[in-house]
């Protein structure tokens, strides 16, 4: 794989890249934040490592950048803060792994490599149509009959998914794993907040709710 490492301490960069040269990477290097994001905005490299502490621009911010501007290049974050809501934080940016420091390097390189085999996301229109709703995946522009809509990424995300299954109950679990990636459940109320917001945004000005919630089961958007 073609790796880019985005990170500030020059022993730490230099041991991974080794490691991952050795194991027949291609590997780049970035010491800076916006560096890091200039660079992997290049759409060059099939995995990114970011450290969570970088200068002129943390990793959080570089991967939510990242995410913004549509980029899907898998990202392990490495960081000396290891404790579930820190953990949460990094996955809610975007990052799709979490590695706490000190950490060996074959576990790194062992999430690097499942990271690599997951499918590729399946091919789909530039537009997606439920009701009065059109979400353009190219432009990340939302708009109801009509009406401009101005999202966060995480709401974008969360109304696509939505949108890709009309009249289908979409659950809590299911939203996790889509959306944001969980593949465990962080005991936190981020998908009722969210779509409290999407709701709220969507349906300003509106009579109709264009979100269902069903009660015990999930959320459905109906194509109607």
């Amino acid at each position: 794989m073609r790796i880019l490492i985005v990170e500030d301490d020059s022993e730490t960069s230099a041991f991974v890249a080794q490691g991952l040269a050795q194991a027949g990477h291609q590997v780049a290097i970035s010491a800076d934040g916006r560096d890091g994001l200039f660079k992997a905005t290049g759409g060059e490299f099939e995995a990114i490592v970011v450290d969570r502490m970088l200068p002129s621009l943390d990793g959080l911010a570089l991967v939510k950048a990242l995410r913004a501007a549509g980029d899907t290049t898998p990202v392990l974050m490495l960081t000396a803060v290891g404790g579930i809501a820190d953990r949460v934080e990094g996955l809610e940016s975007g990052a799709d792994d979490y590695l706490v420091k000190p950490f060996a390097f074959s576990e790194l390189a062992a999430r690097l490599n499942a990271l690599a085999r997951r499918p590729a996301q399946r091919s789909e229109p530039h537009q997606l149509r439920v009701a009065d709703i059109v979400l353009d995946l190219d432009r990340r522009s939302v708009e109801r009959a009509g009406q401009r809509i101005h999202l966060q990424p995480r709401e974008f995300a969360l109304l696509a998914e939505l949108m890709r299954n009309p009249h289908r109950v979409m659950t809590r679990t299911m939203l996790l794993e889509r959306v944001w990636d969980f593949d465990f459940d962080p005991k936190t109320n981020i998908v009722e907040t969210h779509l409290s917001r999407l709701r709220s945004k969507l349906n300003a000005g509106f009579d109709e709710d264009a979100i269902d919630t069903v009660r015990g089961a999930g959320y459905m958007i109906r194509d109607e």
